[in-house]
């Protein structure tokens, strides 16, 4: 399982955030897809972010959230929202206080207005069958590390086709654009693995 955090990569995601809200908001549905989202933390993150800048339209986001695992508690996990307070020392105080819930032994909850936002489900990537379509915006960081390169080339095709035009793909920032695949994706900033689709 890779190591991730709450708000971690926070400028990227950001980013990542506004230009998705620029092509997709109006729409029915502002769709998300955050593939290979361990126990929730970088679900949960983008989409408090949505939230901050959405207002109203806010209700308008569906954020899948995927990832597989051999013991089948990742679900349980990213449903239940809930957190030791030391995992949660990276987020703003601001945020902190506005989204997160105090439970009992010192756990933190997901308030409800994000967590209705998040819908989980166990996929496997090398399936190369995406989750869905239309997307404005697909996050896949710390999962393409562990594939070897043809494979990572065929999980990149598989988001290109679950994209809509105009979407956005964020990886890892380790993560460089296959050549094979990159006349696929317009890189958007030179110093972040942001990329749009441009066919």
């Amino acid at each position: 399982m890779a190591f991730t955090f709450f708000f971690r990569d926070q400028p990227v995601l950001e980013y990542a955030v506004e230009q998705t809200i620029r092509l997709a908001l109006g729409r029915m549905r502002i769709k998300v897809w955050d593939a290979g989202c361990a126990l929730g933390q970088e679900p949960y993150t983008l989409t408090i972010l949505f939230a901050e800048r959405l207002g109203s339209a806010f209700n308008n986001l569906y954020l899948d959230a995927s990832d597989y695992d051999s013991e089948n508690n990742f679900g349980d996990i990213v449903k239940q929202a809930t957190y030791k307070y030391e995992e949660l020392q990276r987020i703003p105080a601001d945020i902190f206080k506005k989204y997160f819930d105090k439970q009992d032994n010192a756990l933190y909850r997901v308030c409800n207005k994000v967590r209705s936002r998040v819908f989980f489900q166990y996929h496997n990537l090398l399936s190369l069958k995406p989750i869905g379509s239309d997307y404005a915006l697909v996050v896949c960081k710390n999962v393409l590390l562990h594939f070897q390169y043809s494979e990572r080339i065929e999980v990149i095709k598989m988001y290109h086709r679950a994209l809509s035009p105009g979407g956005y793909l964020a990886l890892e920032n380790t993560q460089k654009m296959p050549n094979e695949i990159a006349h696929l994706f317009e890189q958007v900033v030179p110093d972040a693995r942001l990329y749009k689709k441009v066919r």
